[in-house]
């Protein structure tokens, strides 16, 4: 058997080009135009990146982007201050701070100051309990990726076996919530769990979410299982560095029927959700239906 590689970056542009006809749409017809304003404190290089990735695709999908940047030094107050001006600003309906945050600001603060109407990570206490009760909610871009892909190899998840491996706030627990609300049957297994190999093996679905290099070996998939690796690890090699998942590719590929590739897989899925969200925070304040995925 040789696993079917699930297209992560073919997926995303295809959802990026409805999101941006729907963008279109709403400018056409309604004179809206979503904004997303991201902030970045400090110079971590992984971050920049990231962030230069998100306004690049936000610009493409033809929305405004509107990008802030804090040094290192600045206080928490400075930070909440910034998003407390974004909040009050028609132009913006999302607001993405990025992490992580340096060392002498609490996230947990900063994450709660954001107005959960343009909280488009999700993050926000009251969107994670909306999801948690099964109410409309914004819901965490990685999160909803992982289920996308899943659901482009099955169009339907209810009754099939799922398997997250990590319980983090980010990943691991949203996720849990959005396939229980496929009507998937969730088990989120984690460092305590015990036999996780064995538990692995129960999967028909296996999303691998910890941040431990190739966690996940060949002989922890039963066979013909889709499986999403979200694990992004940095191997240096000499002088050059590689991205692995938390998921044995070459071992994983022989064994599962569907496997997303690291990269390429879940990654390009992250940011083509946040824009999603930022359509969806955009059309629920202005009063206005919205993009199905």
């Amino acid at each position: 058997m040789t696993a079917l590689i699930i297209d992560g970056k073919a997926i995303a542009a295809a959802l990026r080009a409805k999101v941006a006809a729907q963008v279109d749409r709403l400018s056409q017809n309604h004179g809206l135009l979503p904004g997303l304003a991201t902030v970045l404190v400090g110079d971590n290089p992984a971050s920049q990146v990231y962030v230069g990735n998100k306004s690049k695709m936000t610009a493409g999908a033809g929305m405004r982007s509107f990008d802030h940047r804090l040094p290192a030094s600045a206080s928490e107050a400075d930070l909440l201050s910034l998003i407390d001006r974004l909040n009050r600003d028609p132009a913006v309906h999302g607001i993405l701070v990025q992490l992580p945050l340096p060392s002498h600001m609490d996230a947990h603060n900063v994450i709660e100051a954001i107005d959960p109407a343009k909280d488009v990570d999700g993050f926000h206490p009251m969107n994670a309990g909306r999801l948690a009760t099964g109410l409309p909610a914004l819901v965490p871009c990685t999160p909803l990726g992982c289920v996308l892909l899943a659901k482009s190899v099955h169009s339907v998840l209810a009754g099939r076996e799922a398997v997250v491996v990590g319980r983090s706030n980010i990943v691991g627990k949203p996720l849990a919530q959005l396939l229980i609300a496929e009507s998937a049957t969730v088990t989120v297994a984690h460092s305590k769990t015990r036999d996780l190999s064995a538990v692995c093996r129960r999967a028909d679905l296996l999303f691998a979410a910890v941040g431990r290099r190739e966690l996940v070996r060949g002989d922890w998939i039963k066979s013909g299982a889709t499986v999403i690796d979200v694990g992004i690890n940095r191997v240096e090699s000499g002088n050059k560095t590689r991205i692995v998942g938390d998921v044995a590719f070459d071992e994983a590929r022989t064994v599962a029927g569907a496997l997303t590739p690291v990269p390429g897989g879940v990654g390009p899925m992250t940011i083509a959700c946040l824009l999603v969200n930022t359509l969806r925070a955009a059309c629920a304040i202005a009063g206005l239906p919205s993009l199905e995925t």
